[in-house]
């Protein structure tokens, strides 16, 4: 399939530029109306333009957002047929890609995804004289304002904003700032091209902790490259894991029932009723359909049901900042069941092949292994030649043991 855990996703080439035309032109036809936005990347303006080319061949109407983040397409989506965000999310400057979500915001289910792939290539053109137009759209102002309308007015709040220059830049400081916070804002940009790695890991990012405590800050909150992530630091500028945040959230929000990810921590299961799904957004908003006030995924994807099924960084900006200002966020975490978990990555190409040979039917899902104490998830990843391990148990010992098991099988499937 083109499509992986979160959309279409690969090093720009030719053939990602002929991908995104036939995509839109499948979106387009017949006489469909799409949103359509896009990240910072350099590759952006040309991928977006082969986009709404494909839109008006097929009929369709094209209404153009311009650099916004990803949940600002999500959102806006409920006012056409389809949105579209030219994007590689927290990918390296020289990858792109394309997500598209339905009027909810929620990504295409793997039906959807295959109704488009076999539509894809079939003669949909529009007649000469039935072409769709481009239109200019302020998803961003209706956005922030339906953002807002959820948020308290703060004061006396410091926040440090790290939008790691990518399209994050052009709202969440903003919308921090129309709540009454202080932003102090780095890699506030939309240079094209990341100071630091686009993954909000904390590895990537040693001077949060120096800025926090010159600013006197409350905390800090970070995005990847089209802020459908956000991730945070606390008043004292240590870095909140994407479990933590993730029952922080929960509590606030007074949310009892639950939808995260295999990989997510079975500490989770201690504050609400959880239900778990393959890794990637798609299958966390799938779920939020039918079930669930809350959902989101450890890597820092955080979906409110009642705003939106796309993964909202700002929204959870927002959020975050909110509680800082009502919580102790320190404590909070303190009190927080907590397991040590360990992740690794293994370069490996024929990922997926390999863990079919270990009798996984969906190699981009994965397996979870499972202990009295402990379990592990081994998965190909959806955008790299890469093996992921996660493992989490009640001790460090049995965290790494659970890991050598699941390390173990791949080392059988690769000897097959």
């Amino acid at each position: 399939m083109l499509f992986g855990s979160s959309g279409i996703r690969t090093v720009y080439d030719r053939e990602l530029l002929r991908i995104v035309m036939s995509v839109g032109l499948t979106l387009g036809s017949p006489g469909r109306r799409v949103v359509v936005g896009r990240d910072a990347r350099t590759t952006g303006p040309l991928l977006e333009r082969s986009l709404i080319s494909g839109i008006l061949s097929g009929g369709g109407d094209a209404f153009t957002a311009g650099v916004v983040p990803t949940p600002v397409i999500g959102f806006a989506s409920r006012f056409v047929e389809r949105g579209c965000m030219i994007t590689a999310s927290h990918n390296p400057e020289e990858y792109n890609g394309i997500k598209i979500f339905n009027p909810d915001g929620s990504s295409l289910t793997r039906a959807q995804q295959c109704e488009i792939e076999d539509a894809m290539g079939k003669d949909t053109f529009a007649e000469w004289d039935r072409h769709g137009a481009i239109y200019a759209f302020d998803a961003k102002s209706r956005y922030i304002d339906a953002v807002l309308d959820r948020m308290s007015s703060l004061c006396d709040l410091t926040m440090i904003l790290d939008c790691g220059n990518g399209a994050g830049c052009t709202v969440s400081p903003f919308l921090l700032k129309s709540m009454g916070i202080s932003v102090r804002c780095v890699n506030c940009n939309t240079s094209g091209t990341f100071t630091r790695p686009s993954e909000p890991l904390p590895e990537y990012l040693p001077y949060i902790q120096t800025l926090i405590q010159s600013a006197g800050a409350g905390g800090a909150v970070i995005h990847d490259g089209d802020a459908d992530r956000m991730m945070a630091f606390g008043p004292d500028g240590r870095f909140i894991s994407g479990d933590h945040l993730l029952m922080l959230f929960a509590r606030y929000l007074g949310a009892k029932r639950v939808v995260t990810t295999f990989d997510a921590s079975m500490a989770v299961e201690e504050i609400a009723e959880v239900r778990r799904t393959p890794v990637g957004d798609t299958f966390v908003s799938e779920e939020l359909i039918q079930w669930g006030d809350f959902g989101g995924e450890p890597s820092g994807a955080w979906i409110f049901p009642d705003h939106s099924l796309c993964p909202d960084g700002p929204c959870a900006a927002a959020l975050f900042c909110e509680i800082s200002s009502e919580w102790n966020i320190s404590e909070e975490i303190e009190s927080m069941p907590s397991y040590p978990m360990v992740r690794e990555s293994w370069p490996c190409p024929g990922a997926k092949e390999i863990l079919r040979k270990i009798g996984v039917e969906n190699p981009t899902d994965g397996i979870r292994l499972s202990g009295e104490e402990g379990w592990c998830l081994i998965r190909a990843s959806g955008t790299e030649p890469k093996v992921r391990f996660t493992a989490e148990g009640a001790s460090r010992e049995i965290a790494r043991e659970m890991l050598y098991k699941g390390q173990e099988m791949v080392r059988r499937g690769k000897s097959a």
